[in-house]
């Protein structure tokens, strides 16, 4: 019996390459390159300028009569007076000296009552209570007693500007003192600093923002404060220059003496957000898209 063996076909599969396709490189285009970029501060005042036009629009047409609101021609020219016999930059700067010392004052007090109640349990039990209590109050309901207590000369206007500023600087520095990272304290102690070290290094520089944000807040509110007052037996300051103006109907005074007010809060605050952005370089934050 013969088996017969068929030759074994040696056939090897044919591999041939396999070209890969051409792929059209082309560099990647941002689909917002190609609309057009329009600045930021023609953005930012493009609303202020449209409420100027429809203001001036109405006091035009009669639909806004003088008594009611002035126009912003007729407020500029007022300005413009105002500046010229000097009775505005004078009264700008006895309002400016109220702030700046009662700012001052409240960063003192509401800064060192934040540390002590922020760095000391004790401290927290003996001075978190009464701010607490205090900060419910409305300030501008202890002016009567504050002419009770100071008279009626600068005493009471700054001591209700430092009152106004003295909360919020507390609680934004507590809660940035109390909002630092337990395990940043833990590496602090590991690497050998004594307490002070740790205050200085770790607790102080994770505190600032929160800082920064109570001081933005503060000088709001201190600008609120002088409103009321200057309104207390002044006899000078903006404050003083819109209570004649409210006594002789004068809505053009009124309103000059409104923009300065916003206008000096507004450069406070700018102020505020430069020496945030140099004192925070270290904290790299969001800024929209």
């Amino acid at each position: 019996m013969s088996i017969s063996h068929a030759p074994p076909t040696s056939s090897e599969p044919d591999i041939s390459p396999i070209s890969a396709p051409e792929l059209d490189l082309q560099p990647l285009v941002p689909t917002s390159s190609g609309r057009t970029r329009v600045p930021r501060w023609l953005r930012r005042t493009t609303g202020p300028v449209l409420l100027l036009a429809l203001w001036q629009l109405l006091s035009s047409t009669g639909a806004l009569q003088p008594d009611v609101l002035a126009s912003p021609g007729r407020i500029a020219q007022v300005a413009g007076d105002m500046v010229a016999d000097g009775s505005l930059p004078a009264a700008m700067g006895t309002s400016l000296q109220r702030v700046a010392a009662g700012l001052l004052l409240g960063l003192v007090v509401g800064t060192g009552l934040a540390l002590l109640s922020g760095l000391f349990r004790i401290g927290e039990d003996l001075v978190d209570a009464p701010v607490q209590m205090l900060r419910t109050v409305p300030f501008v309901g202890l002016i009567p007693l504050f002419i009770i207590w100071f008279g009626i000369g600068e005493a009471p206007k700054v001591a209700i500007i430092t009152l106004g500023v003295t909360f919020p600087l507390y609680l934004n520095v507590y809660a940035g003192i109390r909002g630092v990272d337990a395990q940043l304290i833990e590496a602090g102690e590991s690497l050998g600093l004594s307490r002070w070290g740790l205050v200085r290094h770790v607790v102080l520089p994770g505190a600032l923002p929160n800082a920064m944000t109570g001081l933005r807040y503060s000088l709001g509110i201190a600008w609120l404060a002088l409103v009321f007052a200057e309104q207390v037996n002044a006899d000078s300051g903006i404050g003083f220059l819109m209570v004649q103006a409210r006594d002789f109907l004068r809505t053009d005074v009124i309103v000059v003496c409104l923009v300065v007010y916003a206008f000096l809060g507004l450069l406070a605050d700018f102020i505020v957000r430069s020496l945030e952005r140099l004192l925070l370089q270290w904290r790299p934050t969001f800024t929209g898209r």
